[in-house]
């Protein structure tokens, strides 16, 4: 759930209507009835934290806030990248140690944890990123325990613009709801701990890629003029199709038939409309690809070979 930043109050039974989640992706909260997973933990993350920046919860609760809850978070271990096309769900995994106080119980069925993903500062961030489930936790000591969760995305639901590709930062959060009911009309937050923690490590949201190649005339004949043509493109994730990558640099690689290694042939440039076109004297039978090393918001991909006959 793509979640944007807001400066708005949190009052009352923290009523954030931008909040809501399509009920396809909803996922019931264990312990708290009514509740959805990523809506309950992204209302209770901003009310914990003040639009100043600094936190806001403490261990005395203010009215409307969590209280400190004593846990923390390390050994945070994401992908190292996440492709994410037009539509669809994607997901990455997350493991992450919880270390939290003897008076926490974190077998209870209203405590939750989970990772999460953001964007800009850790307590004012731009965005961010949750999964529709919390973190499952295996008990490794009294006071520590070993979490697996993972991150959603659903592009075609307007979770990501894309300005959004590049570098994400990993967080990681805990709420013990103590008995408190979100959805209640006797919801407490001050009855209700809250521990999180940002800069925990860092991944790459970025828009999937396509590329393609072509070799004509087939077949060729031996010196003359081969014509290598093929397009870059990837996810535009607010129109939700595909669009040309434009002005960007991709080899053009070359494999001799029976042989197993592809060698430079030359570089080029996609066009405004991410199209790619060169030519290549053909010497021998053989396959031609094209590849494309990648950015920080668009992954690296390389075509499947091209046969060449050549007579």
């Amino acid at each position: 759930m793509r979640i944007r930043a807001t400066v708005a109050a949190v009052t009352g039974a923290l009523a954030l209507s931008a909040l809501a989640v399509p009920a396809a992706q909803a996922a019931d909260v264990s312990g708290v009835s009514g509740a959805d997973y990523r809506e309950a933990v992204a209302k209770i993350r901003q009310a914990a934290h003040t639009p100043s920046g600094a936190t806001a919860f403490s261990t005395k609760a203010a009215q409307d806030e969590p209280y400190a809850l004593d846990a923390s978070f390390s050994n945070f271990k994401i992908a190292k990248a996440v492709k994410v096309g037009t539509t669809g769900h994607y997901s990455t995994t997350v493991t992450y140690t919880l270390t939290h106080g003897a008076d926490v119980d974190i077998t209870a069925q209203d405590f939750l944890t989970g990772p999460y993903l953001y964007r800009g500062a850790f307590a004012t961030p731009d965005t961010t990123l949750f999964g529709v489930k919390p973190a499952t936790c295996t008990t490794a000591t009294a006071t520590t325990a070993t979490c697996t969760g993972k991150i959603d995305i659903y592009p075609g639901e307007g979770d990501l613009l894309n300005s959004d590709s590049g570098t994400w930062k990993g967080a990681a959060l805990a709420i013990a709801y103590n008995g408190q009911d979100p959805e209640g009309e006797t919801f407490d937050i001050t009855k209700v701990g809250y521990a999180d923690q940002g800069a925990l490590g860092t991944t790459l949201v970025q828009r999937n890629s396509k590329l393609t190649v072509n070799a004509a005339p087939e077949p060729v004949q031996k010196n003359k003029t081969l014509t290598v043509t093929g397009k870059l493109t990837r996810a535009n994730w607010e129109t939700g199709k595909y669009a040309g990558y434009s002005t960007q640099p991709v080899v053009l690689q070359f494999r001799k038939a029976g042989t197993t290694n592809y060698t430079n042939v030359k570089g080029i440039k996609t066009n405004t409309t991410g199209d790619l076109k060169t030519t290549v004297k053909a010497s021998v039978d053989g396959y031609y690809r094209f590849q494309f090393k990648g950015t920080p918001t668009t992954p690296a991909v390389t075509t499947a070979g091209d046969y060449a006959d050549v007579r």
